[in-house]
């Protein structure tokens, strides 16, 4: 085997194109293959950096985002989501867990900054976690210490851990952080320790990674005065992971927590609404492992990374019919020194290994330089996977491979070099002794010629698929980007603010936008601004349930449900959006006129059809608040939501920030008031004024020095960024459709190439015939587009069948979209022509007499 390498590596020094060529060929098609997979490793095959994560059990199999409230939860009645209530009653009741943890569904925006720091307020990401958190996943600190249950208390002293990579990034690895106290939303925390490299939590999110934990319990000291998640037990906004005791089953322990489900809800009954009341018995829930935590980031990308994984796959093979067939065409064009060693007494088999071990060397060396490959995509990959929140986003998901990678790797390549060496291996190995007396430029043999036909037929069918599926998805993202909102997000800016973050109140919220809007309107080039709680398609959904004045309370069964924001007068012309019945909220709704609501077409349409609903009252959730908004208007249905594309838009309602509700319920009371945060500012400036946000940042400034300003971005950059997944897939698949045409047309041009070789005393014979070069041009035209044409005839039905596969990715186009088709038919066939052209120029060139003289 030794000697076998030693020769292996001398024949590829002796013939440094081919190797060059080889290497390449496989480097791309391993590395874009081990890109994907090193994604597919971290977000959906790794478990938690934490300790024996095999015992590790999660409540719930729904990834819910991020509160839930009633007694029942999705149409299916599966909770996943739980209240601090009911994580209480599990953790007293279930002993099979020797420890259960709580941690926030969502995350928590905070303020902070060291104490007695004159810097501003820093915006970072918070979760609230239960005071065993840590001990669950058996997670030690780097530094200092982490939480105990006595942390987790309420009116226990206001504690904080960091993580590993704040601490490192913004505090040089100072140790004495901890120990120091920080302000959090304007209240004295301490840190107590540092969580150690590597640990992120239990939660895998391509956004709102926490850089902070705090207790559960410190939301009390955080919101004085008002309901908060630990006092509403219907306020469900926890998932819940536990370790389990060995010798636990899983099927029992799962049965189990139905029950204690069960004995939880009907001490709730009479809290419960009308339609929970008919519902509450049919919940459940399931139990799933928990060794990869809250797999938020697997459930948004698994279809999109396996889409890829099938991609890059395609590629490989394209790539390794291009190592088959170099291998193939040199083992040919050495057929005469392989038959004088068959008639030395060299055996088949001893030839098959020594051309294995040169193909197997090609591809473990391609292998090798794809990792470097392999870096760079992961990199373009999480680049394009995570713009949303900035270039400060941090996603835990490294481009370094792992050692599982880079045995996937080695596996791979080690693969691809038997699969693809074997074939060749064994056809050249089959030489005649014969041959080596008849001289080495004869045509070969016709299965010998098929073989390399096959690949390139086989080779230009797998690129069509490729091609096609890329403009498909290419499509789909352009309809996406291009459809009808329902509003206008050209010229238009969105500022992203947290009032929560400072010490301001609800009740100064309303004047204080005021004087906000006036200093924003003075900035050269803002022709308009306007708040709201959340605009369009920026990521946030806030909804109710809708009781009808004059109606009965509606079926249990029924979808009562209607997305709803708070806004300042101006919202809508701001925006862009129409009104279609009655007016928009102007300045005249104020907190002493009449409670108003404007309506959606959708709305409408589910509660008001066949009638005229200016002037219909409506409420939220309970049948004694149905009158307690009057519609004035209705506006054109806005794309509001950042998911759902294909779904029609569901029903919507605004109101104004100037007006507040006075319920009889202390939930509803405190959720009215709390709903005049309004987080998004809407300015619309023509001609992209300069400096836009440094004159926001200090417009606000001037307002409210504590006001906290993340960032300012254009509107057609948000929208877009929603879009973030959808353009990843089309553009790497669009890159691989590249590589794989190119890769396709390389193969094609080898095996023209080599045929013209071959075929030199027949080209000869020919022209010495009579046969002129504009002949010998169309025939071998005529041999490569036979090859293509086959090619197309297996690609067209397949590409078909992809499309259809691809249904779910689509949007606006039809999977056998035959613009698309014959487009990637199309560029082929011009691939085809550029990578024949050489080789038929070489066929017209050769000189009769020459070519017969060294063919006989």
């Amino acid at each position: 085997m030794l000697t076998d390498l030693r020769d292996a590596l001398r024949q590829l020094r002796k013939a440094p194109g081919f190797t060059a060529t080889a290497i390449i060929t496989l480097a791309l098609g391993i590395g874009a293959t081990t890109a994907i997979f090193t994604l597919v490793h971290q977000v959906m095959l790794k478990s938690l950096p934490v300790s024996k994560p095999e015992e590790l059990w999660r409540i719930g199999d729904k990834i819910r985002c991020c509160n839930w409230g009633g007694f029942a939860q999705g149409e299916d009645g599966n909770f996943s989501l739980f209240s601090w209530e009911a994580y209480n009653y599990f953790r007293s009741h279930t002993p099979e867990f020797s420890d259960l943890a709580a941690l926030q569904a969502g995350n928590a925006q905070l303020g902070v900054r060291r104490a007695g720091a004159q810097a501003p307020v820093e915006t970072r990401n918070g979760q609230y976690v239960s005071g065993n958190f840590f001990r669950t996943f058996g997670v030690q600190p780097w530094i200092g210490r982490l939480f105990s249950d006595a942390d987790d208390k309420v009116g226990a002293p206001l504690v904080a851990v960091m993580s590993y990579r704040v601490w490192q990034q913004k505090y040089g690895a100072d140790p004495s952080v901890v120990g120091s106290g920080f302000q959090i939303d304007g209240y004295a925390f301490t840190i107590i320790g540092v969580a150690p490299p590597g640990f992120y939590g239990a939660k895998l999110a391509g956004w709102g990674m926490p850089d902070i934990w705090i207790p559960t319990t410190s939301e009390k000291t955080l919101n004085p005065g008002v309901v908060t998640h630990l006092d509403r037990a219907q306020g469900n906004y926890l998932d819940l992971i536990g370790r389990v005791r060995p010798g636990t089953d899983p099927r029992q322990l799962e049965a189990k927590l139905r029950v204690e489900l069960h004995e939880w809800l009907a001490s709730h009954v009479s809290d419960m609404e009308p339609g929970e009341k008919a519902l509450w018995q049919k919940q459940t829930l399931h139990i799933i492992p928990g060794g990869a935590g809250v797999a938020s980031m697997r459930d948004e990308y698994q279809d999109g990374l396996k889409l890829l994984l099938i991609a890059a796959a395609c590629v490989l093979l394209v790539a390794c019919g291009n190592l088959a067939n170099l291998m193939l065409a040199r083992g040919l064009k050495d057929r005469a020194q392989i038959s004088i060693r068959v008639a030395m007494g060299a055996s088949r088999m001893r030839l098959v290994r020594k051309a294995l071990v040169e193909s197997v060397l090609l591809a473990v060396i391609g292998g090798a330089l794809g990792i470097a490959v392999a870096v760079a995509g992961t990199r373009l990959i999480l680049f394009l996977a995570v713009q949303v929140g900035g270039h400060d986003n941090y996603v835990p998901v490294s481009s370094t491979p792992s050692w599982p990678v880079l045995l996937f790797t080695l596996g791979l390549s080690v693969l691809t070099g038997v699969l693809f060496g074997v074939a060749p291996a064994w056809i050249t190995s089959h030489a005649d002794p014969a041959e080596a007396l008849r001289g080495a430029n004869r045509s070969v043999g016709g299965s010998r010629s098929w073989a390399q036909k096959s690949l390139v037929i086989g080779q230009a069918a797998m690129s069509l698929v490729l091609l096609s599926a890329a403009a498909l998805l290419a499509q789909s993202l352009r309809n996406l980007e291009h459809q009808n909102f329902g509003f206008e997000h050209a010229e238009r800016f969105v500022a992203w603010i947290n009032p929560t973050l400072s010490t301001l109140k609800p009740e100064q919220m309303e004047p204080l936008y005021r004087q906000i809007n006036d200093r924003l309107l003075s900035i050269p080039g803002v022709r308009s601004v306007t708040e709201a709680t959340y605009a369009p398609m920026t990521g946030d959904s806030w909804n109710e349930g809708i009781r009808i004045l004059g109606r009965p309370e509606p079926d249990p069964k029924e979808d009562t449900s209607a997305g709803w924001a708070r806004v300042t007068p101006g919202f809508f012309d701001t925006i862009g959006a129409k009104v279609v019945l009655g007016r928009a909220i102007t300045e005249d709704d104020t907190a002493t006129t009449r409670h108003i609501a404007v309506v959606n077409q959708a709305f409408v349409n589910r509660f008001f059809k066949n009638q005229n609903p200016i002037g219909q009252h409506f409420g939220e959730d309970r049948l004694k608040y149905a009158g307690t908004f009057e519609i004035v208007g209705v506006i054109r249905d806005i794309r509001y939501m950042t998911w759902g594309y294909k779904e029609p838009i569901g029903p919507m309602f605004w109101v104004p920030e100037a007006q507040s509700v006075q319920y009889d319920d202390p939930n509803f009371t405190d959720g009215d008031r709390y709903s005049h945060f309004l987080y998004n500012i809407v300015l619309w400036a023509p001609g992209n004024p300069p400096a836009l946000e440094e004159h926001v940042r200090r417009a606000l400034s001037s307002v409210n020095a504590d006001l906290v300003l993340n960032n300012v971005d254009p509107y057609t950059s948000v929208v877009n960024a929603d879009f973030q997944q959808q353009d990843m897939i089309a553009t790497l698949t669009s890159l691989f459709g590249a590589l794989g045409l190119i890769l396709s047309a390389v193969g094609l041009y080898g095996v023209m190439a080599y045929t013209v070789e071959q075929r030199t005393s027949e080209i000869g014979l020919r022209m010495a015939l009579g046969a002129n070069r504009s002949d010998m041009i169309r025939m071998v035209l005529r041999g490569s587009f036979w090859q293509i044409g086959l090619g197309l005839g297996i690609g067209i039905p397949l590409a078909i069948l992809a499309g259809k596969l691809l249904k779910d990715q689509l949007f606006g186009v039809q999977p056998w979209n035959p613009i698309m088709l014959g487009g990637a038919s199309a560029l082929l066939l011009l691939a085809a022509v550029v990578a024949s052209v050489v080789p038929a120029r070489r066929a017209a060139g050769i000189e009769p007499m020459v070519a017969l003289r060294n063919g006989s």
